[in-house]
């Protein structure tokens, strides 16, 4: 059985995804205490560390095979802006040198890192690869649609596989069949209200409309983005996010998805411990990856390393 850490640990998406494919995580990093509590409670035997990863002392790290990590992408992601000068983006996208502290100490034989494709955009980047290569890794990226890999849900994902080999190792991943995002509705869940109500937003009836049309009575829409029209329940949904962006659709009523649904759409377990608030449960899902995929991706490594 192979040891995993587990750096900017989150909710515990890459530490669940390493628990399926037969991995122990040994160790779990986060600077938010609210974060750690519920990676804690889904995963005690992990050692867990709060605090900012930029001050870690890796020698309290035990050693192990495999680290994971996924350092913020606030600010690389489109979906928050990468505006040059932005402090509080700026700090966020320095976290990835974190990785390449514990590397440093560790010298792990491999390394998974997650992030939005637009890490490889980042200016620094090529000094940070530069900073991994110069500890013996090579790097192979990997930009991914995690619907490929099994999860119901279209979330395009940069995979950096370092490894400690002469050339950089790239994966043979799976292409599985689309989940649809039928398989993770319930109609009889959640709080469901008349889409025709005082105060509602033209541009929420112009995409219920445009989606009948489409897609009869029932189909998903989502709040924000440019999109003017419905999602079939028969494809994967599309990104989940941090905050209740999409709606499901049944008939004259409609409703945000609930907690429970977003964490199935991200393949997080049924009977996982999750926070107790709405808000929070949806912001931390929508931070993770998807347990599914980084099994998969942990299984295709282990197989070719």
């Amino acid at each position: 059985m192979i040891k995993v850490s587990d750096l900017f640990a989150g909710l515990g998406g890459s530490s669940t995804g390493a628990e399926m494919a037969g991995a122990k995580v040994v160790w779990a990093g986060n600077h938010w205490p609210a974060a750690v509590e519920a990676h804690q409670a889904n995963h005690p035997g992990a050692i867990h560390v709060c605090q900012d990863l930029h001050q870690a002392d890796w020698s309290q790290m035990p050693k192990h095979d495999l680290m994971m990590a996924s350092p913020c992408c606030q600010g690389h992601s489109k979906a928050r802006g990468k505006k040059a000068g932005n402090p509080q983006h700026d700090a966020s996208r320095s976290t990835a040198w974190a990785v390449v502290s514990a590397a440093e100490y560790h010298r792990m034989p491999k390394i998974i890192i997650e992030n939005v494709p637009e890490f490889l955009q980042w200016g620094l980047y090529p000094a940070w690869e530069a900073a991994m290569q110069a500890l013996g890794y090579s790097l192979a990226p990997h930009i991914v649609d995690c619907a490929d890999l099994g999860v119901p849900q279209n979330r395009v994902r940069l995979f950096i596989i370092c490894t400690r080999s002469k050339n950089p190792l790239f994966l043979t991943l799976p292409k599985m069949p689309h989940v649809p995002a039928s398989t993770f509705i319930d109609f009889d869940a959640g709080k469901w209200q008349p889409i025709e109500k005082p105060g509602r937003a033209v541009a929420t009836l112009e995409r219920v409309k445009n989606g009948r049309a489409q897609f009869g009575d029932r189909f998903l829409f989502s709040y924000y983005g440019n999109t003017k029209t419905g999602r079939s329940l028969s494809r994967p949904i599309g990104t989940i996010t941090t905050r209740d962006r999409w709606a499901v659709v049944d008939g004259d009523r409609m409703r945000i998805l609930t907690r429970d649904e977003n964490m199935l759409a991200m393949t997080f377990p049924e009977d996982y411990i999750k926070p107790s608030s709405h808000k929070l449960c949806v912001h931390m899902g929508g931070n993770a990856v998807p347990p599914k995929a980084m099994c998969e991706i942990i299984t295709a490594l282990e197989a070719q390393a």
